[in-house]
């Protein structure tokens, strides 16, 4: 029969794959094999919980970059939270890998205020901005056209601070 230390062994190891597949789904890189710099990422490959940096109910300091999340478009291929392109028509946004929380914020709302004139809207969650490779930094928010112009923004500007926050 297995000891204590045996089925607490188990057990994380089940959490940690289940938390980590949301990723895998959408053949993304695992946020768990440590390559990300998260907050956990010190830990070994076993022990990390694929946690998000910590975000302000206040609003989080980001950059705003706008994005086309229609296919054909510079944004790439389909969103990694359905496999589908959205219109820029639509308030949409990709978050940085550990904002983007493995997938958890798919789907969800988060609330985006413009630091220079404090509009803020409620922009849905579709995509990841992939800062582990070059794609993003690890601070960005990136929007479709619509949420730039709900905020009163020029897109032509590329780059505007923010806080972000879960809606």
């Amino acid at each position: 029969m297995a000891n204590a230390k045996q089925l607490a062994l188990f057990a994380m190891l089940v959490l940690l794959l289940a938390s980590c597949a949301a990723a895998r789904r959408h053949g993304k890189p695992d946020p768990c094999d440590g390559g990300g710099g998260g907050v956990d990422s010190h830990l070994p490959p076993g022990m990390r919980r694929c946690s998000s940096p910590a975000v302000s109910e206040d609003g989080t300091p980001a950059v705003m970059t706008v994005n086309g999340f229609e296919e054909g478009e510079d944004g790439g291929g389909p969103a990694a939270c359905d496999g589908r392109y959205h219109s820029d028509r639509s308030l949409v946004a990709a978050l940085s890998t550990g904002w983007f929380a493995g997938g958890r914020r798919c789907h969800r709302g988060i609330r985006i205020t413009s630091r220079q004139n404090g509009r803020p809207v409620v922009a849905t969650v579709v995509d990841e901005c992939d800062s582990r490779h070059g794609g993003c930094k690890d601070d960005i928010v990136d929007t479709s056209a619509a949420v730039w112009s709900a905020l009163g923004l020029d897109t032509n500007v590329g780059e505007v601070p923010v806080t972000w926050s879960d809606a």
